[in-house]
């Protein structure tokens, strides 16, 4: 069995830390906390199983990686702490492990990443012997292995899209709703997510990927963003009161231009209450839902609905995400040191799950 540490207790690390304890080929060997009010407290009770998995909570990296783990599932956020987070994930790569993450939006597509970020990546593999696998929460196999498997089912291809249409009024990170994403702000507030570039800073990497594995040339990338006001006051049951007038859906595109236009696109459509633009896509039921559209002959269109911690589709989505991750550990170490993206890891099936109750 593969040891294996979970770094990182939020929406990612819950469902990281349930995905490792139910896979029969790893080992929950660690988790590590910032949060000083959570050392100590067993990783069962904090990824809320409900029981104890007996591995206690501790905020010593240190220990932890010199323990020799095989791998780790680094959960902590990137979003705010770009250099942080890739700083904590070359020490544990430089500790010999196999590393897997969302938090490095740089590196989706090894390829076009920035050479400083692939070359400190690269040199942490040469003096530890560890690798790195980095595939997006959004969740990463919906903007990358399923728009590309579906695509192979077409005779023709004009147009690849990727949606992810959610009511974020279910999502537990309410600074990020509220500022990151601008939702509940006055119109005239710039949500960071949205500003120009940076919808491409996070999401064009993927764009990359995909024109790589279709054999596209790329003229340009380029984003479209839209914004719309509450007509009324909502109340939500997580996050509270959102004012008329204010961000209620937010919505913007980051398109890859293939002969002058749009070919492949990454599209968001994200709301705070489902009264809000019901012009713009909805999801089949339900909070949210991942999407597929395969413009060609035939047109193909998958959707997927996942729901986690209580039928909670933003948990879903985390939770599907994980398992992406989680479930590559295994071909990783078997692969041996290097730097990966998505075309390079297979999507293998639930070995030795099926039939296995939930730990």
């Amino acid at each position: 069995m593969v040891s294996t540490i979970v770094w990182g207790t939020g929406n990612i690390g819950r469902a990281a830390i349930r995905a490792v304890a139910a896979c029969p080929s790893l080992k929950l060997a660690a988790v590590l906390v910032a949060d000083p009010a959570k050392v100590g407290r067993d990783a069962g009770e904090l990824a809320g199983l409900g029981h104890h998995l007996g591995v206690a909570a501790s905020a010593d990296v240190d220990a932890a990686l010199a323990a020799g783990p095989g791998a780790v599932v680094y959960a902590a956020s990137g979003d705010l702490r770009p250099d942080e987070a890739l700083a904590d994930v070359l020490r544990a790569v430089r500790a010999g492990a196999v590393v897997v993450t969302p938090s490095l939006y740089a590196l989706y597509d090894r390829h076009s990443a920035p050479p400083e970020v692939r070359e400190r990546v690269l040199a942490a593999v040469a003096e530890g012997g560890g690798s790195l696998f980095v595939s997006g929460v959004d969740p990463g196999w919906a903007n990358d292995v399923l728009p590309l498997l579906v695509s192979g089912l077409a005779t023709t291809v004009d147009a690849v899209r990727c949606q992810e249409i959610f009511d974020y009024s279910a999502y537990d990170q309410p600074d990020s709703v509220r500022h990151l994403v601008g939702m509940g702000h006055p119109l005239d507030y710039q949500p960071p997510m949205l500003a120009p570039t940076v919808p491409t800073m996070v999401w064009g990497g993927q764009v990359r990927l995909m024109a790589r594995a279709l054999g596209a040339e790329l003229d340009e990338i380029r984003e479209s963003v839209a914004r719309r006001p509450l007509t009324t006051t909502v109340t939500t049951a997580s996050m509270g009161v959102f004012e008329a007038g204010t961000q209620g859906a937010a919505r913007f595109e980051v398109q890859g231009i293939v002969g002058g236009r749009p070919a492949i696109v990454v599209e968001h459509v994200t709301r705070i209450h489902p009264s809000c633009a019901p012009d713009w896509p909805l999801p089949p039921s339900g909070a949210g839902a991942h999407r597929v559209i395969v413009e060609g002959r035939p047109r193909i269109e998958v959707t997927v609905e996942a729901t986690d911690e209580g039928g909670n589709r933003a948990a879903g989505g985390n939770a599907t995400a994980v398992g992406r991750l989680v479930g590559a550990v295994g071909w990783l170490v078997e692969a041996g040191p290097g730097l990966y993206d998505a075309l390079d890891v297979p999507l293998r099936p639930a070995i030795g799950k099926l039939g296995r109750s939930s730990p």
